[in-house]
């Protein structure tokens, strides 16, 4: 016999709140590689290629595990599993203020992606969890973390980074350390979670959840959405790679100024992450996914033709529009495999991780 669904709980908007700052500590640093691109380029006389690079083992390391960590927490959930892979960011954060030279930034490069590759598969899990029927709303509280902290990394690199020096980049080992307190914490209610529902399981055989849609039909749909996630996630991560070297070179702003701009767009892909997930849950995701690669066509074209005022008004555009798909994308594929989420956001995580840092890699050849 099947066992029935258990109660609904509602919806946990202070476990989503705890996960979303979570994400956004993790993302802050991660964008943080990003935003000291110049002053590694100046303090190791880099040249473009080998920035690409950095984003290019950053972004694989980000996506190599995630396949195996998603397969083997459907099976064995993990509920720590989190704080390892938080531990291994703090140890690349520190390594890099540290770096003496370009490749010891790679090595601390894949030790942040190699937290981010545990974080984001086991996190969007707990997000569904939490979620109370309500998939969208929490995919996107969860991602608005991310793009929230993406958005403040330029920032604070502007702050206290490009005035600082290299060696100031330590005091961002403050923000995994306060990300691991707070992920013991989510791991000891997920672990709670986890034994209610196995207890309300125990004896009772229950079936495994069947896709709504035929095999075949399930296969070409997420080769679809991978290839959307392809598109977006190219453009995306090689935006924010050169962004800041093209605003300096072309209208010879300050660096300080050009991680400003870094920011409104990153801003702007935080706004639209937020709108898409509710949106998707009423109109139907679908028609966001479509808005969302469609609707970004016209600036992108106009966006090499403008003066600074309208890039930045450009660019705020796209990332809103760009951004506003993710969530809608990842709850459409967790729908069409149910039982399967670490499976599913492990797969778009990673394929977006590393098809951004394949993007970037080839951009700056």
């Amino acid at each position: 016999m099947t066992s029935p669904p258990p109660a609904n709980e509602g919806t946990r908007f202070r476990v989503l709140g705890a996960i979303s700052f979570s994400h956004f500590l993790n993302d802050m640093i991660q964008s943080l590689l990003l935003a000291i691109y110049p002053l590694l380029k100046g303090e190791f006389s880099l040249s473009f290629m080998q920035i690409g690079l950095i984003t290019l083992v950053y972004q694989l390391t980000a996506s190599f595990l995630q396949p195996l960590i998603g397969l083997y927490t459907d099976r064995h959930p993990k509920p720590y599993s989190l704080v390892v892979g938080m531990s291994s960011t703090l140890c690349g954060l520190v390594l890099l203020s540290l770096a003496p030279n370009f490749g010891t930034v790679l090595v601390a490069a894949a030790l942040v992606g190699t937290g981010s590759s545990v974080f984001h598969p086991e996190s969007s899990r707990i997000a569904r969890l939490a979620s109370g029927g309500q998939h969208g709303l929490a995919q996107s509280i969860f991602q608005v973390g991310g793009n929230g902290g993406s958005a403040v990394g330029p920032l604070l690199a502007a702050l206290i980074v490009m005035s600082g020096g290299q060696r100031a980049i330590a005091w961002f080992a403050l923000a995994p350390l306060v990300a691991i307190v707070v992920l013991w914490k989510i791991g000891g209610w997920y672990r709670r979670h986890h034994l209610a529902s196995r207890t309300r399981t125990q004896g009772v055989k229950v079936s495994p959840p069947a896709s709504p849609v035929p095999p075949r039909t399930v296969a070409l749909a997420i080769g679809v959405l991978l290839v959307l996630i392809f598109s977006k996630y190219f453009y995306m991560a090689s935006l924010t790679s050169y962004y800041t070297f093209y605003l300096i070179d072309h209208f010879h702003v300050s660096v300080r100024s050009a991680q400003v701009h870094l920011f409104v767009f990153l801003f702007a892909v935080a706004a639209g992450t937020l709108i898409g997930g509710p949106v998707g849950d009423r109109i139907g995701r679908k028609r966001v996914i479509w808005w969302s690669i469609l609707g970004v066509a016209p600036f992108t074209l106009a966006l090499p033709h403008a003066n600074l005022m309208w890039t930045g008004i450009l660019t705020f555009i796209i990332g809103l529009i760009l951004a506003s798909a993710f969530s809608a994308i990842l709850v459409f594929a967790q729908e069409l495999v149910p039982g399967k989420i670490g499976t599913v956001s492990c797969m778009f995580f990673g394929f977006a991780f590393g098809m951004g840092g394949v993007g970037a890699a080839v951009l700056g050849v």
